[in-house]
């Protein structure tokens, strides 16, 4: 009992100690704001979350809209084991140790288990194939997480034996319900200005503008506590420009319609946006 309040106490003040948009991650569907498409009352999704019946899923969406935070949420209300891993650093290796351990839990204990891979993109095809048998028998059912396009990126077979749900940029209107958030976890005040401006520039990623307001609080004056559009400007440095490869493909072939349809105006437009975003 000691150890169990030690480590929940522990756990508190790690997270009170973690950035401001992990400390507000949603911990239940309720909490979740945008995507609903996918969480709102008897969606697909949601039913299958909550009945506990997730199959295999790809989550795919730009940065900053919740695709972990979904994962996490199935982590929290799942009867089944909840593994993660992370492409970025895990190796063949990793993933077969947890396909090894998955089918002993099943085996044993009629356990099943869920694996998330964040970022599964970054995995080569050889780890990709290593997934295919696990997946395709049940003894893992696989959450996968992406910004880039799975049927680039992601094998075949792979995506073949998965659901694809996307996720797209939070509306400004999500993105200033959670900067309200913000204000109260940081328990500062803020002019609405500043927060307008930070929900517009944002591009709809929730992270970027929880992160930008957190630093904007860092920069308020330590007694007032007041966040203003001069400390947003800071915080964000340049205007957040969302700028993938299937955003530089969207842009130019914008770009190219606005010219042939003799829009100099718009084609002034998408020809500052490409530069603006690095492209020569």
């Amino acid at each position: 009992m000691k150890n169990d309040l030690f480590t929940a106490a522990a756990s508190e003040r790690l997270r009170a100690q973690a950035p401001l948009a992990f400390r507000l991650r949603p911990r239940s569907l309720d909490e979740i704001v945008g995507q609903r498409h996918l969480v709102a009352k008897n969606s697909p999704l949601r039913l299958l979350i909550e009945g506990d019946r997730l199959s295999s899923v790809i989550f795919w969406g730009p940065p900053g809209t919740g695709k972990t935070t979904l994962a996490e949420v199935v982590a929290l209300t799942t009867n089944r084991h909840f593994e993660r891993l992370s492409a970025v650093s895990a190796g063949v290796k990793d993933v077969r140790e947890v396909i090894e351990h998955a089918g002993e839990r099943l085996g044993q204990f009629g356990t099943r288990t869920i694996v998330f891979i964040d970022e599964i993109h970054r995995f080569s095809t050889s780890q990709q194939d290593a997934l295919l048998p696990s997946v395709e028998s049940g003894v893992i059912t696989l959450i996968g997480a992406t910004t880039e396009n799975p049927y680039f990126e992601i094998n075949a077979p792979l995506r073949s034996r998965s659901t694809l749900f996307r996720l797209e940029p939070l509306l400004v209107s999500d993105v200033k319900e959670l900067l309200q958030r913000g204000v109260v976890a940081e328990s500062v005040t803020a002019d609405q200005d500043a927060l307008d401006a930070l929900a517009q520039r944002c591009a709809g990623d929730a992270r970027q503008a929880l992160t930008a307001l957190e630093v904007a609080c860092a920069l308020s004056h330590e007694n007032a506590r007041h966040v203003t559009l001069e400390q947003v400007d800071a915080a964000l440095g340049v205007s957040a420009l969302r700028y993938g490869r299937d955003d530089h493909y969207d842009v130019v072939s914008a770009f190219i319609k606005s010219i042939r349809g003799s829009n100099p105006q718009a084609g002034l437009f998408w020809l500052a946006r490409m530069l603006e975003s690095g492209d020569d």
